[in-house]
């Protein structure tokens, strides 16, 4: 039996969950906000909610047990993306950058870059800088588009 399209949110620190939402509404696609605290939703069928404990990494096992190949994650998350991409899920950034197999070794890689430099920054006490880029007009257009073509792709491929 093939499994559903779906669509899992990786949900604490998403800024789309009302652009994730109108786009699983519209293409009728269950959607579930993952998160480890009680977020607001829109009162539907298809959007639901799944709060998980607070411990480390909780939400990302939540979601990566169940991501599947006709399911879109929505992370920002690289570790989270990489796992969900084993498991052969669409995975597509806030910022609408898709995770792709091609790319997922390199942002792993710079992750680990990133984590190592923090680390080293913090210990050399120097002042830390920097953080991820505002979040754009342009970011939230190139994530709808992303979304809705997987979303399309899924359902062609059914």
């Amino acid at each position: 039996m093939s499994e559903d399209v779906q669509i899992f949110i990786d949900g604490d620190a998403c800024p789309v969950k009302d652009e994730i939402y109108r786009v699983a509404l519209r293409h009728k696609v269950p959607a579930v906000l993952v998160s480890n605290s009680y977020i607001r939703i829109p009162e539907h069928a298809l959007i639901s909610r799944q709060i998980v404990t607070d411990g480390f990494d909780a939400a990302d096992d939540w979601i990566a047990e169940r991501a599947h190949a006709r399911s879109v994650v929505i992370t920002a998350d690289i570790l989270l993306a990489d796992r969900c991409l084993k498991a052969g899920a669409r995975v597509i950034g806030p910022t609408g950058k898709p995770f792709t197999d091609d790319s997922i070794g390199a942002a792993v890689a710079t992750r680990a870059i990133m984590a190592d430099l923090r680390v080293g920054i913090s210990e050399a006490g120097a002042p830390r800088a920097g953080g991820p880029a505002p979040f754009t007009k342009a970011d939230r257009s190139r994530f709808l588009s992303a979304l809705d073509e997987a979303l399309v792709a899924l359902k062609k491929a059914s």
